[in-house]
């Protein structure tokens, strides 16, 4: 992968912040008062992820015709910059202890986090896949 297109994946995922940003406050906003976390916590989820790959479905074009092993890449940077993100904006900027960032990772309170991370993982290749440009 080149540095070219590795700018290129980490610019995509700048919109995907801010996708996962606005899907959070709209979590907590209308989903949380009108579902409660039960419902609010896992939908919110769901739509990431499809958000995610709706962002890599359209941003195909973008990384042009690769090999799978470049798509592969991708989705690494991006889950690699989102665990990033996710520590260390928790914890320095929003001032929130290890323990409160690590229940993103807790599937048993409704948290579809990691789903989210497999998504990213695999969506540029499956995408880049289904709109053809994976070389053989």
């Amino acid at each position: 992968m080149t540095i070219n297109l590795a700018l290129k994946a980490s610019g995509i995922w700048l919109i995907m912040v801010v996708m996962a940003i606005v899907n959070g406050v709209f979590r907590e906003k209308v989903l949380l008062l009108n579902f409660g976390q039960n419902i609010a916590l896992p939908l919110s989820g769901a739509m990431l992820s499809f958000f995610i790959f709706l962002i890599a479905y359209l941003a195909a074009p973008y990384f042009g015709k690769n090999n799978k092993v470049t798509f592969i890449f991708i989705g690494l940077q991006w889950v690699f910059m989102t665990l990033l993100f996710e520590f260390l904006f928790g914890y320095y900027v929003s001032g929130k202890s290890w323990q409160e960032i690590f229940q993103v990772f807790n599937i048993f309170k409704g948290n579809l986090f990691i789903f989210a991370l497999v998504i990213s993982l695999c969506s540029p290749f499956f995408a880049a896949k289904l709109r053809g440009f994976l070389l053989q």
